[in-house]
């Protein structure tokens, strides 16, 4: 989704926009959201942290099972000795970038050592499109299995999810219950759910499989791409704005944040993310949080989550009761942009717990 195309958001705005009407919206308030963007801007003159203080990575590549090309990235311990692999996994619409600040600041970890995995998930990012059949959470699971055989295959693991990325480890642990037994010794869930994600926030209304406005956007987009593409184009500014309520809770966000989310989102394409709906509104795995009972595990989300109401976090929370549930006030969708500092906090807290509860044996060495 190009330009704030937020999550199922944008596919219903795309929508509005490509029947003339949310076109018609856009032009009345391209010039108020505009002048806004400017005024923040200007008072927070806060420019984008430069890339090149990024850690150096790796790219690489791993074949999924049925073919689909997943595009990776490895930054390795920097005393080459690492106690455990953590491994980031993102959410729907996003890609890897969503981990900005945490492949800064956990490679940077000496207490312990760690190397760190990043992939995209298939049909987002620089990964592969796959086919609309293959769009599955039970897919992403078999995705995740094999990113880990390929790059981290022996060794402890942590595995942090964000939204769909969470479920996608929730996934494989309902797969392989055993990896989480044998090597997996710390998880994150952050704003994510079990189950019943179409109950409340964006999944239960533009993301639902029975909402005809998403049914019609994705049908428009295979037979017209052409027509949808430019009609989010000319949702502009709004549609900017959009990205910023769904995704944070502070409207006075740093705008360079907002256009991280918005040229992740702009380059997935929309009848690509919309093959992912049926998906993620009919997962159900809370019977497969137990096979995570042997691991630490945290779980993250911001009370102001428009996307993934926080209610879902308690119930996965309540579900693993030694679980460190975390709540970030005020926060929406992404704590790990918003509040880089205070999640950076807790993932290390994670890791060190992690690498504490992981047996000798199973030590990474170089």
């Amino acid at each position: 989704m190009k330009r704030g195309q937020v999550w199922g958001a944008v596919a219903g705005a795309a929508g509005a926009a490509a029947g003339g009407v949310a076109v018609g919206v856009a032009a009345r308030k391209h010039s108020r959201i505009a002048a806004e963007r400017r005024r923040l801007a200007a008072q927070l003159s806060e420019e984008p942290p430069q890339l090149a203080g990024l850690p150096e990575s790796e790219p690489s590549s791993v074949t999924a099972d049925d073919g689909v090309r997943l595009s990776c990235e490895e930054i390795e311990a920097r005393d080459g000795r690492a106690a455990l692999t953590v491994v980031l996994v993102h959410g729907f619409a996003l890609d890897r970038r969503t981990w900005h600040f945490q492949r800064q600041s956990l490679p940077a970890l000496t207490d312990p050592s760690i190397r760190v995995v990043l992939y995209d998930q298939r049909s987002h990012g620089r990964s592969e499109r796959a086919p609309r059949e293959s769009c599955t959470i039970e897919q992403l699971g078999h995705d995740l299995d094999a990113v880990i055989r390929a790059l981290a295959p022996d060794g402890p693991l942590v595995l942090i999810g964000h939204s769909m990325g969470g479920m996608t480890i929730m996934a494989l642990a309902e797969q392989n219950p055993e990896l989480f037994t044998e090597r997996v010794v710390g998880v994150a869930l952050v704003s994510t759910s079990a189950g019943e994600v179409a109950s409340a926030g964006l999944p239960g209304t533009l993301l639902s499989r029975h909402n005809p406005l998403t049914r019609g956007v994705g049908l428009l987009a295979r037979l017209q791409p052409t027509l949808v593409e430019t009609a989010r184009r000319a949702l502009g500014d709004v549609l900017w704005s959009l990205t910023r309520s769904f995704a944070y809770g502070d409207r006075n966000v740093a705008p360079w944040l907002v256009d991280l989310v918005d040229t992740m989102i702009g380059v997935n394409a929309v009848d690509a993310l919309i093959d992912f709906t049926d998906t993620v509104d009919s997962h159900d795995r809370v019977a497969a949080l137990p096979a995570l009972a042997t691991c630490e595990v945290l779980v993250a989300a911001g009370d102001a989550d428009r996307v993934i109401p926080v209610t879902h976090s308690d119930v996965i929370a309540g579900e693993l009761p030694h679980a460190t549930l975390l709540r970030f006030p005020g926060v929406g969708h992404l704590p790990m942009l918003e509040q880089p500092a205070r999640m950076d906090e807790a993932l290390i807290g994670l890791i060190r717990r992690s690498a504490a509860r992981a047996p000798r044996r199973l030590r990474r060495r170089a």
